[in-house]
């Protein structure tokens, strides 16, 4: 399995495909399917049936999954997008920005 560098929480912003320039945070992390999903982005239309939780039913819109290559981590500093590198400070090992050296 691959070592993701987009953790639940994170700012991303799309960098490919339908949903391109759009940001959103990280709800949840696939990590099994190599994709995430984002807040806001890659809406779809589930047709629900009537139940207790929802007596009336119909049409929800919800976040469907986004592969992981099509997004990138948005820098909090230079609000661009930038790729994410590890630095062991003490005994953590931290995530850091590649553009402006910061910790994440």
């Amino acid at each position: 399995m691959i070592k993701l560098k987009i953790k639940s929480g994170d700012i991303v912003r799309v960098i490919a495909g339908d949903h391109k320039g759009s940001e959103g945070k990280v709800l949840r992390v696939l990590r099994d399917k190599n994709k995430a999903i984002v807040e806001g982005v890659n809406m779809v239309s589930k047709h629900t049936k009537p139940s207790a939780t929802n007596p009336q039913g119909g049409i929800v819109k919800k976040e469907a999954a986004i592969q992981i290559s099509n997004i990138q981590l948005v820098d909090p500093k230079t609000n661009e997008t930038t790729k994410v590198a590890y630095r062991m400070e003490g005994d953590k090992k931290v995530r850091v920005s590649k553009k402006s050296n910061q910790v994440l």
